[in-house]
């Protein structure tokens, strides 16, 4: 696959133009742009006020805990679903319901689901190294590998990547 920069590069038809280019604080799968900050601050702020009003309420006490729980930032505990992990010394990915997390050293970024169009796996063919490569609708790709411990880690992998993707991403 082949990135193309110049004038022969245009941004697909319908899509908001979003990029460095246009937004410098714009990361894909690191940080939103400044309008997806704005308005992750106003679904705060709701939730915020959703919760204070739940606490007036009459509700039971056992739902008062949930809501403490999610405003801060815990999850309810997984629903059972596939999860793919696999790390070695200096990377790690995990692919589960919330979308796909890749953390190369001290660097990190998440996709949702909705923000993937594409995951491939490839095996080195010497060597013990998985390759995962995320792309995005905006044809832009992110390959992280990992160093497996035995070249028969690869075939779990592949079945267990592949599991994920069956359950959680859906191709339009």
């Amino acid at each position: 696959m082949e990135q193309r920069i110049g004038s022969s590069s245009q941004p697909l038809k319908g899509e908001p133009v979003t990029g460095a280019g246009f937004d410098p604080a714009f990361i894909p799968g690191l940080t939103g742009s400044a309008a997806q900050g704005e308005a992750e601050d106003a679904e705060a702020t709701a939730e915020a006020a959703d919760s204070a009003e739940a606490e007036r309420s009459s509700a039971p006490a056992e739902s008062v805990p949930e809501a403490e729980a999610a405003d801060a930032g815990e999850e309810p505990a997984e629903d059972g679903g596939p999860v793919f992990e696999a790390a070695d010394r200096r990377a790690r990915i995990v692919a589960d319901r919330r979308g796909v997390r890749l953390a190369l050293d001290a660097e990190e970024c998440e996709f949702s689901w909705p923000e993937i169009a594409a995951v491939e796996t490839e095996t080195a063919r010497f060597g013990k190294r998985f390759t995962v490569t995320v792309h995005t609708p905006d044809r832009r790709w992110y390959p992280i590998e990992i160093e497996a411990d035995s070249r028969a880690r690869f075939a779990e992998w592949d079945a267990s990547m592949d599991a994920v993707l069956d359950a959680y991403f859906e191709s339009e």
